[in-house]
């Protein structure tokens, strides 16, 4: 057998994998009414999990989680609030628990930095905490960044062993949980039976039904839609940019194989290869490809500080998850430009035919 079969027959088994490993799993998402936590919990669905989650109401107007409109059990309440989050867990009882939930946005992070700490370390400690109290608690992914690492922008791809840092507010916030959970998990849960966890640090994600504020496609969205031109802050800032169910796809193995073996504890990396990690000038020219009504200029005058470039080295998740990124940058740009692009012709969400394709495509993936 060459090495493209041995390829496809890997991912193959992998899929089948994931699918016999969550069907039927109690699993709980928080942060479940966000963009990454909303495309989860559908892709849990389709995998037979039965499904709960815990987050904040979605923000006004627009949000994947509303257009999806889940049937399944849902508590609507702040991370922080134990109580809450304690009830919850006595009612759905998890044996998966992917935690999301979180201040997301480096800049929101300099107009709120006291919200953004207790958001990322306050509310970490309540998901250590309570389920700890938890019976039945099994495999853990924690959702950080590719942000928590000390980045000094001499452009060298991060490994898992980098040293943690922060210059803004978000990322420093980050950089605690990380601390926090490798501190929890190595005090309280490491004796036989205790939960599995892990921590995955991914690239900045995209893709169809992100509406978010200050992020780049969904600005460059509005900004077509309402015929303006699209203020840019810095476009030769480079980024991990990959597509949600990339991501995703990365949570979902390592949340599988927690429950076989310890070995997948720790910090994981989930991002594209050094050399498709693109500058924001060029993500926009790929999107113009599709949506050639937009138009963007560089934004004059001084900024908060945002890393120049950001690279991740994801050896770790390929050589021992089997994870691989599985689409090209335009790829991604294609996919995300289209879910749009079939909202506004027909206010039709195809996310599970996006789901369904990307895990028919992940067979016709080659070998790294």
């Amino acid at each position: 057998m060459g090495i493209r079969q041995r390829a496809l027959e890997m991912d193959r088994r992998l899929m089948t994998w994931l699918g016999s490993t969550y069907e039927g799993k109690r699993v709980l998402v928080t942060g479940h009414t966000g963009f990454k936590g909303s495309w989860l919990c559908r892709w849990l669905e389709l995998l037979g999990a039965q499904v709960s989650g815990y987050s904040l109401p979605a923000p006004d107007g627009q949000s994947l989680h509303s257009i999806l409109a889940p049937g399944f059990p849902q508590t609507l309440a702040d991370i922080r609030d134990c109580e809450s989050f304690a009830r919850h867990l006595a009612r759905a009882r998890p044996e998966i628990v992917f935690h999301l939930a979180a201040q997301p946005l480096v800049r929101e992070s300099y107009t709120r930095p006291l919200a953004t700490f207790e958001s990322n370390i306050k509310g970490m400690w309540t998901v250590l905490s309570e389920l700890s109290r938890a019976e039945g608690i099994r495999s853990i992914v924690v959702v950080t960044t590719d942000k928590c690492y000390l980045n000094t922008d001499e452009g060298i791809p991060f490994s898992e062993s980098h040293p943690l840092g922060g210059f803004d507010p978000y990322s420093a916030s980050k950089a605690c949980a990380e601390i926090l959970c490798e501190s929890w998990r190595r005090s309280f849960w490491n004796r036989p039976g205790s939960p599995r966890m892990a921590t995955a640090r991914s690239g900045n994600v995209i893709g169809g039904g992100d509406w978010g504020i200050d992020r780049l496609l969904p600005d460059a969205i509005r900004a077509i839609e309402s015929n303006q031109i699209l203020s840019i802050r810095n476009p030769d800032s480079t980024r991990p940019w990959q597509h949600v169910l990339e991501s995703l796809h990365g949570y979902l193995i390592l949340g599988a194989r927690l429950l076989e073996s310890p070995s997948a504890e720790g910090p994981w990396n989930f991002g594209p290869a050094p050399s498709d990690c693109l500058p924001v000038w060029r993500i926009l020219e790929l999107f113009q490809q599709a949506w050639p009504d937009l138009r963007w200029a560089a934004e004059p005058g001084d900024h908060p500080h945002e890393a120049k470039q950001l690279l991740l080295d994801t050896t770790k998740s390929r050589d021992e998850l089997g994870w691989a990124p599985s689409l090209d940058p335009q790829e991604r740009i294609l996919l995300t430009a289209q879910w749009h692009a079939e909202w506004a012709r027909s206010r039709r969400c195809i996310c599970d035919e996006q789901i369904a394709s990307f895990q028919a495509n992940l067979a016709n993936r080659m070998a790294a």
